[in-house]
């Protein structure tokens, strides 16, 4: 007996996915094939929990609410050093040269 799981894209939901054979740590990948979908490979299990879909947005809304690096990490189950990676790369967020004040987040140069 064969047991079958319906397998959806995580950003169209369109059922029209196909394996796509493997990636270097012996993950399935699988290949979504709606034209007007954003993402074209993804993978149901990952090895490391950061390359999970949100796991980077949960990062910086933590941070925003005054979560720390590695508070944050502990949560997410991601090295502090990932939490500090993602952070640096965000645009809108404020690095050393700028201070976030109270829930406002009036933004101070120094």
């Amino acid at each position: 007996m064969a047991v079958y799981i319906q397998v959806l894209c995580p950003d169209c939901n369109s059922d029209d996915v196909v394996l796509y054979g493997k990636n270097n740590n012996g993950k399935q990948r699988l290949l979504c094939r709606n034209n007007e979908c954003s993402r074209k490979t993804f993978q149901l299990d990952y090895t490391y929990n950061a390359y999970k879909p949100g796991v980077k947005q949960q990062i910086v809304d933590m941070a925003m609410n005054g979560s720390g690096t590695r508070d944050t990490g502990r949560v997410l189950n991601v090295s502090k050093d990932t939490v500090t990676a993602v952070l640096k790369k965000q645009k809108n967020f404020p690095n050393k040269s700028t201070k976030a004040i109270s829930n406002n987040l009036i933004l101070v140069k120094k």
